[in-house]
This record gives structure tokens, sequence and C-alpha cells, in this order.
């Protein structure tokens, strides 16, 4: 095991745990205000992250989706318009601006906004080290306070080789985990829409046929499942399951999409626990489980057409649940009933695609022991500040910054690119002030 604190001036100011957008947005932030990985006249800040390079639902970047926030909410621009880490300025960098704009679209390709994550992550990029697991969290006393934590992670190219960093304070954004129904059990035939496309690549390149391919979910994820595999594979019969007579569109139009404005966290941090439900109750359609306008429409007029022709290939089976899910050698029986009459249908697949959403992790996942210093409300919810801080102990003086897992606190942004850099901006001054460094 290497460690990393062999005296206080080797102690991280700052380290990240995740680096996806959210964290990718904090660093931008830190390194604006002087923030670098060795010691120095700034804050000494690092992250770690398991995957081997930067991937953001990599599995879902089907080549014409497009993004469903509009650019100018990016890792900087709602908290420094004049940032050149900003979407705009990478069009610029790749010699695309003027061709972007003559699109006149607020909504660029998923690919492309990937490719722009990639661009500001590289530019950070020495503020990061990939390939690194973290496994477990511990907490460093001295004087009888927690000052630290000790933060031991897994090299990806050698398991063997642990290395502990230390850590005056912590930012957790390990992102969300795909959610599969109790019972399921992936395989090669059977997966969650976040393995899509490379899925899809490996059953191509085996020469593997498909006939059938059952899509269970009724969200974005699940429509765009179905639409792509019913264009990939042309002579596939592809079935939709949902429980909804069917898909029901998102609410996008501007009164509903203010609940998504900076100033919506403020109000919705203060207001009590029944007013804070109300909102989220209300407003789910604007991010859970819904679809795009004009995808259900797409999906529509081919269903239509395909009636007309007289070849049957996409096939939505509303009011539905599947029952049963038996593997196969060659695929899998898929049983589906019918709500009203709970007749039941068996289906021969050979694909079974979960688009079952995601959840977050709990504390506990992150931080292990660490979760048992953070303090919990009367629902056992962890308790967390409006600058995004965790409630702790009284002896602790370590702190713990989240991104993400705060719907309860924050509301439905918490895990949305909307408000990613202004909370990113927040986080930032919480650190600097906390430790004296300022902003400049």
């Amino acid at each position: 095991m290497t460690s990393l604190h062999s005296g206080p001036d080797s102690i991280y100011d700052l380290l990240g745990i995740g680096f996806g957008p959210s964290n990718l947005a904090l660093a931008i932030a830190l390194r604006e205000h002087g923030a670098t990985p060795h010691e120095g006249t700034g804050p000494r800040v690092g992250f770690l992250e398991k995957q081997p390079a930067f991937g953001w639902h990599r599995g879902m970047l089907i080549d014409d989706a497009t993004m469903q926030v509009s650019f100018l909410k990016d890792l900087v621009t709602m908290r420094d318009p004049t940032s050149d880490f900003s979407f705009l300025c990478y069009l610029r960098d790749r010699g695309r601006l003027v061709d972007f704009l003559n699109l006149k679209t607020l909504f660029p390709l998923r690919v492309e906004f990937h490719d722009y994550f990639e661009w500001a992550a590289a530019r950070v990029g020495e503020l990061v080290e990939y390939g690194a697991e973290v496994v477990s969290v511990k907490p460093v006393t001295e004087d009888g306070e927690i000052r630290y934590y000790d933060v031991t992670s897994r090299d990806a190219t050698d398991p063997g080789r642990l290395t502990v960093r230390r850590a005056r304070a912590l930012c957790v954004a390990t992102g969300l985990e795909p959610h599969l129904p109790p019972d399921a059990v992936r395989s090669e035939r059977v997966w969650h829409t976040s393995e899509l496309l490379p899925r899809v690549a490996e059953l191509t390149r085996s020469g593997a046929s498909v006939r059938r391919a059952v899509v269970l979910g009724a969200g974005q994820s699940a429509a765009e499942a179905v639409d792509y595999l019913h264009r990939r594979f042309p002579d596939a019969e592809i079935c939709s399951v949902f429980a909804k007579y069917g898909y029901t569109p998102a609410d996008d139009s501007p009164f509903a999409n203010k609940i998504f404005d900076p100033e919506a966290v403020d109000l919705y941090y203060g207001a009590p626990a029944e007013v804070k439900q109300s909102l989220l109750d209300y407003h789910r359609g604007t991010n859970y489980s819904v679809v795009d306008m004009d995808l259900i429409e797409s999906l529509s007029r081919t269903m239509y057409q395909e009636r007309i022709q007289g070849r049957r290939r996409l096939r939505m089976m509303n009011v539905s649940r599947i029952r049963e899910v038996e593997p196969r050698d060659d695929g899998v029986r898929v049983t589906v009933e019918f709500l009203p009459t709970a007749e039941r249908e068996d289906l021969s697949a050979d694909l079974l695609v979960y688009a079952t959403g995601y959840r977050p992790q709990g504390i506990g996942d992150n931080l292990g022991e660490v979760g048992k210093l953070c303090l919990r409300d009367e629902e056992d919810a962890v308790r967390v500040g409006r600058d995004h801080r965790v409630v702790t102990a009284p002896n602790v003086t370590a702190d713990i910054y989240l991104q993400g897992g705060t719907e309860h606190t924050h509301g439905l942004t918490s895990t949305l690119l909307s408000t990613t850099a202004v909370r990113a901006g927040e986080i930032c001054a919480s650190f600097l002030a906390g430790r004296g460094l300022g902003a400049r």
C-alpha cells in the first residue's frame, strides 16, 4: 500500500470522489481559483475516477439523440458566462461555432455534448486520476477532532496496488447506479439501457440474429431504446412493455421549467417538508418516466406506416407488466400480462432490455464508516446544508460535500445538469471560505 501523505504539506485540501459532469464542473471552478494537484499558493485539489477515461452515459450515446437541456446549461455559463470552458468556447475551438449557430437550436446532439465534456476534462486533466476506484474512506482523529479523511483507492490496471490519500474535505459525486427489478438477472441477452450501444455492437460482431426484442419501461431511455433497436434491426419485432396507457410527454413548458432555475433551489430548500413533497409530486413530469414529444410522435408515425404496409414490427404492449423471465440457450422467454384482463402472453425474445432508470447510491456506499458521522433528519435522510455540505457530528471539522443524492433537500435538480455550474460555484465558494482561502 502506498501512502501519499508523509507530511502536512502533502494533504489535499479537497479530494473529489467520482469525476462525472458535476465534479468536472467543480474542478473547473477550483482551477479558476488557483487549485493545483500539488503544494502551492492555491488549494491542493484532486479527483479520483474509477473509469479509465472520462465517460458520461456512453452506453446511450445514440448517434441522433439530442440533449434535453439547453447548451447554455453547460459546465460554467450559469456560474460565469465569461469562462473559456463554455460550450461556445468548445465550438470555437473545434471550428464549428458558425455551423452550430446556423442550426438554430438550443439542444446539441448528445454525442457532441459528450465530446464537450471530454474537451473540458482534458483541460483539467492534471487534477484527476483515472482508473482509481475508491474502496474505503476512514476518519482521522487528532486531539479529539476528526480533521481528515484517509481515502484508499485501487489501481484498475494493478488491483493489488492500493493508494491512500489524506484530505481535509471530500466532495462525493459518484452519480447514479442502473436500477433493475428485484428478480432481474443480467446476461448476454438481458441488459440495462446503460449497456445498449456496446451490447448491440457486440451482437453485430458475433453475427447473431435478432428476431424479437422486448424493452421494459416508459421513460425517455425506454423510448430511445425502442426507436434505436427498431432502426438497428430492420427485420426484428420490437415490443415496448409499460404499465401506462401510453408514453407521457415531458413537461418542458416555460413555467414548469422554472423548477430548474437556481432560485428554485433556494425556495425548495427553505420550504416545509410537505411543500417539498408536493413540488416533487407536481413536477415529476418534467424529468421522471416521461418522453420528448418529438420522439413520441415519431414512434406513432412509424407504427401507422407499418399498419399501412401490413408489416407491423413496432408493438406497444401498454397497460402491461412482465411477470416472468426464463433464460434460454438462444435468448429468453418473457411472459407479459395485460393488466385489465390478466391475460398473459409468452414471447420468445432474443433480447430483453430494462429501461428501468437509475438510483442514487447511499452515503454509506461511498463513505463506509464515515457515513455514520453524518447526521440525519426525522425521515432518516442525510441532513445537508444549503451549500451542499453534509451536517456532521460536532467533533468533525473535515467537510463532506455532496453532488447528487440531495433531492430531499435541494429538489429535482440535484442529479441533473440544469444547475451543475451554479452548484459547483456554491461548493467552491463554501470550500474556499471554510479553508480561509477566499475567492479571487
